[in-house]
């Protein structure tokens, strides 16, 4: 069974990685197979725009250093022998996580934000020759189009958001391949 891992990160207001969400997910069906979550410890205690939403109560909620932290999440990913990590603007999270570098990274908004490769996008959205949306393509937006649930909201919980965005590779319905351009 082929399989790919979605990741999100959620900053602190010092711009450091307070939380660390990964999804395992099959590559052909897109179902998720597993999941973890870190925070970061002391950089969460910083705080940040979403740091109600880390639910550091919760069960399965690993709190360590980003150094520890880091080293078991790689350890687990690297045990469901995956190579491929997808992120919703895949270029921050890359750029928060150099250590992941040999890791090929893609980007979910790529498609999820083009109109030649999201049917959910009304036809009168303002959209660049492209076909890109021009606003309008975070997450929550294109969850509510694509689930046509108009009461939908991003949590920004890591763990939950990337959940989220595997919701969304599987509702656009395109296989892995379609996101075949790596991030570099």
């Amino acid at each position: 069974m082929d399989k790919f891992a979605v990741i999100d990160t959620e900053t602190n207001w010092n711009d450091q990685v307070m939380s660390i969400g990964v999804v395992i997910a099959d590559s052909e069906t897109k179902q998720k197979i597993d999941s973890i979550y870190y925070i970061i410890d002391p950089e969460y205690r910083v705080g940040g725009m979403y740091a109600d939403e880390l639910r550091i109560d919760e069960n399965g909620v690993h709190i360590s250093s980003r150094k520890q932290a880091l080293k078991e999440i790689k350890e687990w990913i690297d045990a469901y022998h995956i190579q491929k990590l997808f992120a919703y603007n895949a270029c921050f999270d890359k750029k928060h996580l150099p250590e992941y570098a040999k890791y090929q990274w893609y980007d979910i908004m790529r498609l999820a934000a083009y109109r030649q490769y999201n049917r959910a996008i009304p036809c009168y959205a303002d959209c660049y020759k492209t076909g890109k949306l021009k606003r309008g393509y975070r997450v929550e937006d294109i969850l509510k189009m694509l689930s046509e649930n108009r009461k939908y909201c991003e949590t920004h919980n890591a763990v939950l958001d990337a959940e989220d965005e595997l919701r969304i590779m599987q509702l656009l319905g395109h296989g892995i391949d379609k996101y075949n351009i790596a991030l570099i």
